[in-house]
């Protein structure tokens, strides 16, 4: 269903109806030659309207129910209109006439409001509706572009703290190589500090046996005769 077709097609035949509902008026003032020449228009600007009105159910196929049964009872009261002015453009040489046709009108409009009012507030709930399905959608668009930044978020920091962790591991491979350093340096240490207790009590030793030495030749230089 289009909605804009319809509702085109539907001023169609409000145009068509206020062209020939006065007809019958005319139509009683109007003798001979001229009141035929109304009822000639009368019948073609009728045939129209009910062309416009099998349009009109056309278009009401495919529409939701809501919608189609009102309007359904719609047109079924413009046919009603219709075919009675039908009848009242027949009897408008009867005397007496204008009274019944103020009558009918009145009961014509008394209907067409009561539809109108009807259909008026079929379509304010139609947008009602579309503005809470447009309002819906917004929300729906809102959630899915904050989950996306929320999910690039958590990503970077993902990515920061696989940086981090490198820099990391790294740390501690320095760490590790700088122990071993320190270790190897602790054992050259060590072996520098017994070579140098060796190296003294060596010399130590050499330094007593010269004097030794030297007190042996001063005992058998001097006191040994």
């Amino acid at each position: 269903m289009s909605t804009e077709e319809f509702e085109k097609l539907h001023e169609m035949y409000r145009s068509l109806y206020d062209e020939v509902k006065l007809t019958p008026e005319r139509a009683q003032r109007c003798q001979g030659e001229e009141r035929k020449r109304i009822v000639r228009d009368f019948d073609e600007r009728v045939s129209e309207a009910e062309e416009v009105l099998q349009g009109m159910e056309q278009e009401l196929f495919g529409a939701p129910s809501s919608f189609r049964t009102p309007m359904s009872t719609k047109i079924r009261l413009y046919r009603r209109d219709l075919a009675k002015l039908q009848r009242e453009i027949r009897l408008s040489a009867t005397p007496g006439f204008s009274s019944h046709i103020g009558d009918g009108r009145q009961g014509i409009y008394a209907n067409q409001n009561d539809q109108s009012t009807h259909l008026q507030s079929q379509r304010a709930l139609l947008i009602q509706g579309t503005e809470s399905l447009n309002n819906a959608s917004k929300s729906i668009e809102r959630s899915q572009r904050i989950a996306a930044e929320t999910d690039q978020i958590g990503t970077d920091i993902i990515e920061e703290l696989g940086e981090q962790r490198e820099q990391l591991d790294r740390t501690r491979d320095r760490l590790v190589h700088t122990g071993e350093n320190l270790s190897r340096s602790r054992k050259i240490l060590r072996a520098m500090s017994r070579r140098l207790v060796t190296n003294k009590l060596l010399l130590s030793v050499i330094i007593i046996m010269e004097l030794a030495i030297l007190a042996g030749v001063v005992y058998l230089k001097f006191f040994r005769k």
